[in-house]
């Protein structure tokens, strides 16, 4: 997986009076979640903010990244856990981020890629993508930027679904059952078969 690089400082003051006050200064108020439990037993918060120009970068983008967080000159290697956006103006109002290490396995999403010409497109049918990301278990440095999936194979009417692929040293988390591709039946599918018959 790529890295990416996003320099924030620990905040003090949180709450929501001190998170709006944040945000007019163009800060997204985060939370780092990682090994550190509280008395509970639940993963303890470390608070912080980024300027929302460092944090785009990471956001609006296709790829999936293991940020490094630099915040006040210690680094901290972390995946994007959840976003929060405003509903109407759709301004990012806040990220958790979950803390990675080498050895232990994290479970997130990953682009998928067809490669090839199916065979029921070229029999006049329609490819289909029906997800575009796959879930994948396993410690981030064994995980790929892209999913490659060879479709040369695919027939009309046919789909290929997630319990059918396999991706060396990942383990699939996205439900078996869940179709990822499919060629669909066209008109001009319909009428090549009826003239072949």
């Amino acid at each position: 997986m790529k890295e990416i690089l996003v320099k924030g400082q620990k905040r003090e003051a949180t709450g929501k009076k001190a998170s709006k006050l944040m945000r007019k200064e163009g800060l997204v108020p985060c939370n780092l979640y990682g090994e550190k439990r509280n008395e509970k037993g639940l993963p303890e918060a470390f608070s912080f903010a980024v300027p929302f120009a460092e944090l785009r970068k990471a956001v609006y983008t296709p790829h999936v990244y293991v940020v490094v967080l630099d915040i006040d000159g210690v680094e901290h290697k972390a995946i994007m856990k959840e976003l929060q956006f405003h509903p109407t103006t759709e301004a990012l109002l806040h990220a958790d981020f979950y803390e990675v290490t080498e050895t232990k396995p994290i479970t997130v999403g990953i682009p998928v890629k067809l490669n090839g010409l199916a065979q029921g497109v070229r029999e006049g049918g329609k490819l289909n993508l029906s997800i575009r990301k796959i879930d994948v278990t396993a410690p981030y440095k064994q995980i790929p930027e892209i999913l490659e999936i060879d479709v040369n194979n695919l027939g009309l009417g046919k789909a290929i679904k997630v319990g059918e692929l396999n991706f060396e040293g990942l383990e699939l988390a996205t439900p078996a059952q869940v179709v990822v591709c499919s060629v669909k039946e066209t008109r001009a599918s319909k009428a090549a078969a009826a003239a072949a018959e």
